[in-house]
């Protein structure tokens, strides 16, 4: 993995989040950094598990994984802040 495709997932990450939190159902009760950080950090674990898997040639593959991921970690971090607050 070269440091443009890190950069790049970062920076996609961004989006990603949004594009993950849109996915969901309902409403989160997340900050938008939090929705944000979560989709950089799903934007670098879908590059790093789409180059696992040998198909990080391929975007459509990657970004599917991406925004799964993303919906993913929204969901789980959701999920935590609300059980905190009962």
């Amino acid at each position: 993995m070269e440091i443009n495709g890190i950069f790049t997932a970062i920076v996609f990450g961004l989006v990603i989040g949004g594009l993950g939190r849109l996915v969901l159902p309902g409403r989160q009760g997340l900050p938008i950094w939090v929705t944000l950080l979560v989709g950089v950090v799903a934007g670098l674990a879908g590059t790093f598990v789409a180059h696992a898997f040998g198909v990080d040639d391929t975007d459509g593959i990657e970004l599917f994984l991406q925004v799964g991921l993303a919906a993913l970690g929204v969901a789980l971090v959701a999920g935590a802040g609300r059980r905190r607050r009962l």
